[in-house]
């Protein structure tokens, strides 16, 4: 669990009540995950590319601030809207102060492996929560290409300091270990900005946001499956990166709380605007379906090399299943909704291969067995993922977010689900990702 401030989350108390019905149409804001990468990558391009649709939340803007103490040239052009000037690789520079990653996991491990490529003496850092999560796993395969890394807690957790100068290894072949995205980008960005071919293998694929947007600035990238997993070969490059605009769709996983809000209760009809649905981000739509889940895709276009559909979530009964393997990493910011969802399911539902919840901004499969538990919800938690039987009734709580942004959104979801008002501590904690949530919620409810 994260060791924020109880006091300051105390203050910080959303009241949830049941509505009669769930009817509406909500625009999803930006893709968290693209609006990292749209800044950082065209920061280190060649030329100037336009970014609309960013995500204004705390997370982008810490990536945002550690890459203006770097030089980046980044200005606001409009609502949601942003102009980066990229001056190609040798246009960052070293800042003279810690670069501060806020909560912002994603900022730090690809943060990392830019500077680590471009040979820029740097210190990371983040908050508390942030200084907890694991970033041996970025550290050692930099390391093995050369860079020169130490961190807290035998260089495993932040801050990092990174030394400048290194020569990176050319052609080298990591296996992670780990399907995470993070990892993966980490070592990539080390590599193409460095100028050298790696080779990044994953037990499981992960989200592929980062190959996308480096395949159309201009990198050569191949793809593979073999016995060790999945893997993506960065060819070495030949001259600077492009700078491309980029129009960020709406993130799946901000629209994954009406989704399942929207399967599991009784009088629902909810319209999600502009989705990114990237098939290595649609996990819930496929688990929710494969328990019979009511989701429906409409309008399927692309915006900016990413699939976008609209999105309706109707009310629908449920059962069990196993869930696990491949959708996990599909899934994995959505799996403690999911596990809400199974709460409401006829049968047994199990979920494993999900360890990675317990490196998260809390331990999200201890933490949402004590938010679901408290809900009324028949649910233990397990080494790597849940077993939750259903259905049940669910009641009325008082439960904390521990400061985690997915946490607390599912405490508000099952409140809506549940008899009485409930309360969320810490209600806050979704400004790292959705700012607007409570607004939309309460656009969205009517009360019963």
């Amino acid at each position: 669990m994260s060791n924020l401030d109880s006091e300051s989350d105390s203050l910080n108390i959303r009241e949830v009540a049941p509505t009669a019905q769930l009817i509406g149409s909500i625009d999803i804001p930006g893709d968290k995950s693209i609006s990292h990468r749209a800044l950082m990558f065209n920061s280190f391009a060649e030329g100037v590319a336009q970014i609309d649709g960013l995500l204004e939340s705390d997370d982008v803007h810490s990536t945002m601030d550690c890459l203006r103490a770097l030089d980046a040239q980044i200005s606001a052009s409009g609502r949601d809207s942003f102009t980066v000037n990229g001056r190609g690789t040798k246009g960052l520079g070293q800042s003279e102060s810690t670069l501060d990653c806020g909560n912002s996991g994603t900022t730090a491990r690809l943060l990392t492996g830019i500077v680590s490529g471009l040979g820029i003496p740097s210190v990371i850092s983040g908050d508390e929560s942030l200084s907890t999560r694991p970033m041996g796993r970025i550290i050692q395969p930099l390391n093995q290409m050369g860079v020169r890394i130490s961190g807290r807690s035998s260089d495993t957790l932040l801050p990092l300091e990174i030394s400048g100068s290194p020569t990176i290894q050319n052609g080298l072949v990591i296996e992670t270990g780990v399907a995470s995205a993070q990892v993966k980008s980490a070592i990539l960005l080390c590599a193409v900005v460095a100028g050298v071919s790696v080779t990044v293998i994953e037990p499981k694929p992960s989200r592929d946001h980062s190959e996308r947007l480096l395949s159309a600035m201009g990198a050569s990238l191949e793809y593979f499956e073999d016995d060790r997993g999945h893997g993506v070969r960065l060819l070495k490059r030949i001259g600077e990166l492009r700078a491309v605009d980029v129009t960020v769709p709406g993130d799946i996983s901000t629209a994954a709380p009406w989704i399942t809000a929207g399967v599991l209760h009784d009088a629902a009809e909810i319209t999600l605007n502009g989705v990114g649905v990237n098939p290595s981000r649609t996990g819930i739509i496929d688990i929710l379906k494969l328990m019979g889940g009511n989701i429906e895709l409409k309008s399927e276009r692309a915006v900016g090399g990413e699939p976008v559909a609209d999105l309706v979530a109707r009310s629908g009964k449920l059962h069990g299943a196993v869930i696990g393997g491949d959708l996990i990493p599909r899934a994995i910011d959505e799996i403690p909704l999911l596990a809400l969802a199974a709460t409401q399911a006829e049968g047994e539902t199990v979920i494993h291969d999900a360890s990675e919840l317990r490196a998260k901004e809390s331990d999200r499969i201890d933490c949402t067995v004590e938010i679901l538990a408290a809900f009324g919800a028949d649910i233990e938690g397990t080494a790597d993922g849940f077993v939750i039987r259903g259905p049940t009734k669910l009641r009325a709580a008082t439960v904390d977010s521990y400061g985690d942004h997915r946490l607390a959104m599912l405490g508000a979801v099952a409140g809506l689900l549940a008899s009485g008002v409930s309360r969320i501590n810490g209600a806050s904690a979704v400004t790292i990702s959705y700012p607007e949530f409570w607004d939309r919620l309460a656009s969205l409810s009517t009360t019963a």
